[in-house]
């Protein structure tokens, strides 16, 4: 991972004299603390904390215009002079922070406040509440209310309620409007027709474009000569919708020049509508892997423009600043895109969220530190999709500022707590940190996890460096050191030891370990078969798969459809097999996540980077781009029903796509019994649904059902109990039902906080986060429908 030198300096925008910062905008799109009107003090210390990170432009997710726009019921909204007056508290904080110009040549402006835009979100038919409004009155597949259509006065008000709430947004201090035109919401369902031609007789609908632009045209139009040129807009543009019957190209460039011609200051692009099937943001879509279209839209702005200008003396036809979005999150890929002239501006969410210091540590030249965010949605969009208060799985502190003074999550507990003070040794039994997290790296499209193994050896680094050049190291709460002992399996009887005391001379007493954390993780359950035995090379854990690399045949049975089953099926397909010496001890300068081919995306997902066919799909759809998998899975599941639909809420679908894609998986649901392994190694199982046993005939099978807690040590001698009052155990050795990191990170460190503050006993140091007032309101809306 590079630093970044050079192309993320100052941008003048076009109608505006104030530079902008660093040229890379915190968008938030709801993952941040914003959903409800209450939480405004949060928000307020969310964006500060963005802004002391050194992000020169925020903008906050969606702030509705009106009812019918709402995300969903009483959810956030900007349209009386109360609601103007609570909004200061979110521009006062961002606007009273100073900060300095990264890679500025000029010294007359060495700091700058930042800037914060209020986006306007108008759901459409998205919303989820019964009175939702679209350009037609076709339901949305994503929300169980049918839209009515907007009548043409219906519009006008629309437009109003814009103009007023961009109107209320200027008085709160902020600096401009972001217009959400994009994913699929109300503007989108005007310009597109998918959900817009056919039942429109008026100047706002039908085959048309220039019909069923009017609305966002007017829009816009309106919001600019009411606000005047000082105040910025920028339009969210649909790039690719990646639906059927979508936007073509050609009516994509004729609303970006619209759009510059109304006097549009940023143009940021959006990708794909939310009810669309190809992943664009989760973790299996390569960095940057959707700038192509954008890098386009730039290039026919530009070309547009010199040809509009090549007659008038003076060139004041500029474009406006394009951004790039989705899935950057890291310092060498926004750089390529920068100096490669794809954009002007680069926007980030979710990399924020995992570490607000991004930007800084970029221009340190330390970007080994940066705690990567590896695109997981377990903790941010999975938690805003039911209404909880969206975090991040690897910095539990994100959206927390106010909660709690918690630092970014690593090796959760011993980072957290070695940087408030206390000296930890912390004892692997392997050669390397990290655990599962070394499993889960080999599985494709989950190659950011190396970047989370390579924080937590960083961010153990700079704690021990900080605290030796300081000198304190003596757990008084300033600054303490991570010892690592690697390939050390301790003992209960080695534990007992190292918390023996003694006596000082001078009469003082001498501790070696005060507590001990236990953090021992999990072991596969193994449901033992009957006859397994017999075929010890045939029947194995997920473990011997990921860890050990052991041998597996051309047909596998894997036996549990959870995250994991899911996992290693994925591997099976589409892995790399690598010396088993080298799956934990492998250093690499450039995660593998950089290095996956962005071509071999599209063609698994359908995509069309000719930009021929509306909505950027391929004419001929999703192709395996290395042809078909040379193995055979067969998913098995004790629940009926559909396979892994306890898979995660924002990415769950992604992985049943990708095994279906690839028209080798065999799914088998409601399996009532596994019987036994005949005499030839196959694997009979009884069908719920008939109530016969069944054969199949397999090479391998693999055991995904499930984890238990690792605890060796409380089972392996009694002494355990002399050390009960100093015995923490965490994660997935506490408790392994329903483990994720998101949980264990978490756990860790409000661990080291609780000790810290002697607010904690063991037995007594689990941390469950109440159920808020959003998530009270989507269950209720659920049980209501």
């Amino acid at each position: 991972m590079g630093s970044m030198h050079t192309g993320l300096e100052g941008h003048s925008m076009p109608g505006i004299m104030e530079s902008f910062l660093n040229n890379v905008i915190d968008k938030e799109d709801n993952d941040s603390p914003q959903s409800h009107s209450h939480n405004l003090d949060r928000m307020a210390m969310y964006f500060q904390r963005r802004a002391l990170g050194g992000i020169g432009l925020m903008v906050t997710g969606g702030i509705a215009p009106n009812y019918e726009g709402w995300v969903g019921p009483f959810a956030a909204q900007l349209t009386t002079e109360q609601e103007m007056e609570r909004h200061k508290v979110v521009t006062s904080a961002v606007h009273d922070v100073q900060i300095p110009i990264y890679g500025s040549e000029s010294s007359s402006q060495s700091n700058i406040k930042s800037k914060i835009i209020l986006q306007i979100l108008h759901t459409g038919r998205y919303g989820y509440h019964p009175f939702v409004v679209s350009a037609e009155t076709k339901k949305s597949p994503i929300s169980p209310f049918a839209p009515k259509a907007l009548t043409t006065n219906g519009i006008q008000k629309t437009i109003n309620d814009f103009v007023h709430t961009a109107s209320l947004a200027r008085q709160a201090g902020y600096d401009g409007v972001e217009i959400m035109g994009s994913e699929g919401y109300l503007i989108s369902q005007f310009l597109s027709p998918r959900t817009n031609s056919k039942q429109r007789m008026d100047g706002y609908g039908g085959e048309s474009f220039e019909n069923r632009s009017r609305f966002p045209l007017e829009l816009v139009r309106a919001v600019r000569k009411h606000l005047g040129k000082d105040f910025i807009i920028i339009f969210r543009i649909s790039l690719w919708e990646l639906v059927e019957n979508g936007m073509s190209w050609t009516e994509t460039m004729m609303l970006a020049t619209a759009l510059k011609e109304e006097g549009v200051n940023i143009l940021n692009t959006g990708i794909g509508w939310h009810e669309a099937r190809i992943p664009t943001i989760s973790t299996n879509v390569p960095r940057g892997a959707f700038t192509h279209p954008t890098k386009q839209l730039k290039l026919e702005l530009e070309q547009t423009s010199e040809s509009e200008s090549s007659n008038q003396e003076d060139n004041n036809n500029k474009i406006p600043a394009i951004v790039s979005t989705n899935r950057i999150n890291a310092p060498d890929t926004a750089e390529d895109i920068l100096q490669n002239n794809v954009s002007d501006l680069i926007s980030m969410a979710r990399p924020l969220l995992a570490d607000p210091d991004f930007m800084k540590k970029a221009f340190d030249s330390k970007p080994e530190t940066i705690n990567t965010c590896i695109g997981c949605n377990q903790a941010c969009l999975d938690h805003a999709f039911i209404g909880k208060t969206a975090s991040c799985l690897v910095n539990p502190a994100a959206c927390h500022e106010t909660e709690l003074d918690l630092r970014p999550a690593g090796i959760a507990f011993a980072c957290s707590a070695a940087e408030i003070g206390h000296n930890i040794t912390l004892y692997e039994r392997t050669n390397k940190i990290g655990g599962q997290f070394h499993m889960a790296k080999r599985v494709p499209g989950k190659e950011e996890f190396y970047e989370a193994i390579r924080y937590w050896e960083n961010r153990i680094k700079c704690i021990n460096e900080d605290a030796s050049s300081s000198g304190t190291s003596n757990g008084n709460g300033n600054g303490g050191k991570v010892q690592v002992e690697l390939l050390t399996d301790m003992t209960v009887e080695d534990m007992t030891n190292l918390t023996t005391t003694g006596d000082y001379e001078d009469g003082s007493t001498i501790t070696n370990i005060d507590k001990w954390v236990v953090s021992t993780g999990v072991l596969p359950r193994d449901i033992h078969i009957p006859g397994s035995d017999q075929f010890p090379d045939r029947v194995l854990s997920y473990v011997d798969v990921l860890r050990h690399n052991k041998p597996v045949g051309k047909r596998v049975a894997v036996i549990g459809a959870g995250g994991i089953g899911f996992d290693v099926s994925e591997f099976l397909l589409y892995g790399k097999q690598i010396d088993t010496d080298t799956i934990a001890t492998t250093d690499t300068d450039t995660c593998p996540a950089a290095e996956v081919s962005i071509e071999d995306f599209w063609k698994e997902w359908g995509v069309d980077p000719t930009q021929e066919h509306r909505g950027g799909l391929a004419k001929d759809g999703p192709t395996l781009p290395h042809g078909k998998p040379d193995r055979s899975i067969y998913l098995m599941q004790r629940k009926k029903g559909k396979v892994g639909g306890g898979l995660g809420k924002t990415t769950g679908w992604i992985h049943r796509a990708s095994l279906n894609n690839s028209s080798q998986v065999t799914n088998i649901p409601g399996v009532q019994s596994y019987d036994k392994i005949d005499e030839n190694g196959n694997l009979v199982y009884t069908d719920s649904k008939t109530g016969k046993q069944c054969i199949l005939e397999v090479d391998t099978i693999v055991l995904c059902a499930g984890q238990l807690e690792e605890r060796t040590l409380e089972n392996g001698s009694k002494s355990i109990s002399k050390l009960h009052d100093k015995v923490y155990p965490i994660g997935g050795a506490y408790q392994a039902g329903e483990l994720d990191a998101k949980r264990a990170i978490d756990m860790g460190t409000r661990l080291a906080h609780k000790i810290h503050l002697n607010d904690v006993t063991p037995g007594n140091h689990v941390f469950h986060s109440s159920v808020g007032t959003e998530e009270k309101l989507f269950r209720f809306l659920k049980k209501w429908m």
